[in-house]
């Protein structure tokens, strides 16, 4: 049986990954932001595939992330949550002025995820940066706007997260799923 594999996207600061953590101690299974991964990894070793380095270098690392947890998430049980996803290199690499190469075009064609898409916007109340997000917050802006679109692109219905408590923004989504 095909899990239900669902994602979260939106800019950074947003409340996706703390959504997905409470979601998870619910008994969610769910697969960690291919960025700050590859930022931790990269950082920890000296590697040049970074936001504040190679861009396109980092897209890549980002891009065979994603390719194995979408694959990992076949071996578990009831829907898989995913803190971003393919589509998501798309609108990164938009967002930096680079080329999107045809693999990573193809990767979000082919390799798919449940049909509504669930995107965080913009919340300047709750936006922080930390070690591993360095952006400010009208770059959270941009890049909420570019992923959006990449996802919009690649056929998925996105659906605004309300600007909630996370424990409200979990009742909407279990809602939307028909898991309530």
């Amino acid at each position: 049986m095909t899990p239900l594999r669902v994602a979260f996207t939106g800019g950074p600061g947003a409340g996706k990954t703390t959504l997905i953590d409470h979601l998870a101690s619910t008994g969610f299974a769910h697969m960690p932001e291919a960025g700050r991964a590859v930022i931790r990894d990269q950082s920890a070793i000296g590697g040049p595939a970074l936001p504040s380095g190679d861009r396109a270098a980092f897209a890549e690392a980002m891009l065979t992330w994603e390719l194995r947890s979408w694959h990992e998430a076949a071996g578990l049980p009831g829907p898989v949550l995913f803190d971003r996803g393919l589509p998501d290199l798309v609108g990164y690499l938009r967002l930096c002025g680079l080329p999107v190469p045809v693999h990573v075009e193809r990767a979000s064609q082919l390799v798919r995820y449940h049909a509504r898409v669930f995107v965080a916007p913009p919340w300047e109340a709750i936006y922080e940066t930390d070690r591993e997000r360095s952006q400010d917050y009208a770059e959270a802006v941009a890049t909420h706007r570019e992923v959006t679109r990449a996802w919009r692109e690649f056929g998925y219905e996105t659906v605004p997260l309300p600007l909630a408590s996370v424990a409200e923004r979990a009742v909407f989504v279990r809602s939307r799923l028909g898991l309530d």
